[in-house]
């Protein structure tokens, strides 16, 4: 079976405390990730953050268009009726990651939102994205306590989903809460029932278990696996790249 490596060094990776790239620094590590490691896609930063990411992204994305990489280029953008859509655009994205709610409790704890109001307002901005001519890509944050406590929510705005033009669907151990049985039986899960979709893991080091937990997922069927350079990301990090690349 073939998988994809997807690094997100450049967008999770930077959400470690005290590391911020120049912009020279994320085009010089979007080269060599792309050219030289040829990792298959690159996710490298979270739209409307700042205007100095925006001039980050632009950079990475006119050299890649120039080099015939632009559509391995990501971008996280969310659900904020066209906000990011229009950030990323105008920095030459193709791709953007969109972050949904994967968990009943994000669902109603976050965003104060039944089910059919979130899963109404991702098909508006997903429809949205692919008129401006993006592709999509769908981050279920909590993802893994959805399955552990709501698996029914999950379930019902899979089924919303498939509905619509979207190239991936990613499932994060957001907490990093998942043991490789779990990751095994809950990525299967997902495949088992739905074998047509490209499902991507995204797995947190919160326990040391991201590169078996990445494992795990691949052999549950995922197609697509998240690292990040040395493992860099929030609270305990990702899963490192050099390590998932050698299983």
């Amino acid at each position: 079976m073939k998988f994809e490596i997807v690094d997100t060094t450049l967008r999770d990776g930077e959400q470690t405390s005290g590391v911020a790239f120049s912009a020279p620094e994320k085009l010089s590590i979007a080269r060599k990730l792309l050219e030289e490691v040829k990792v298959d896609r690159i996710e490298i930063a979270s739209a409307r953050v700042s205007q100095g990411e925006f001039e980050c992204v632009k950079n990475v994305c006119n050299w890649a268009r120039e080099a015939g990489l632009i559509d391995r280029i990501e971008v996280l953008g969310f659900c904020d009726n066209g906000a990011s859509i229009d950030w990323i655009k105008k920095a030459g994205g193709k791709v953007i990651n969109l972050l949904t709610k994967g968990s009943l409790k994000h669902c109603e704890g976050q965003l104060k939102k039944t089910p059919e109001e979130h899963w109404n307002n991702i098909r508006e901005n997903v429809l949205m994205a692919t008129d401006s001519g993006l592709s999509v890509n769908i981050y279920l944050e909590d993802w893994s306590n959805g399955m552990l406590n709501s698996s029914d929510y999950v379930f019902a705005m899979i089924e919303h989903l498939r509905t619509l033009p979207i190239l991936r669907i990613m499932l994060p151990d957001t907490l990093g809460v998942l043991s490789p049985d779990q990751t095994k039986k809950l990525c299967g899960r997902m495949t088992e029932k739905y074998p047509d979709i490209h499902f991507d893991f995204h797995a947190h080091n919160d326990y040391d278990l991201a590169v078996s937990n990445s494992l795990a997922a691949v052999l549950s069927g995922a197609k697509g696996i998240h690292v990040t350079v040395n493992g860099l990301g929030e609270r305990c990090g990702n899963a490192p790249l050099s390590s998932v690349q050698v299983i």
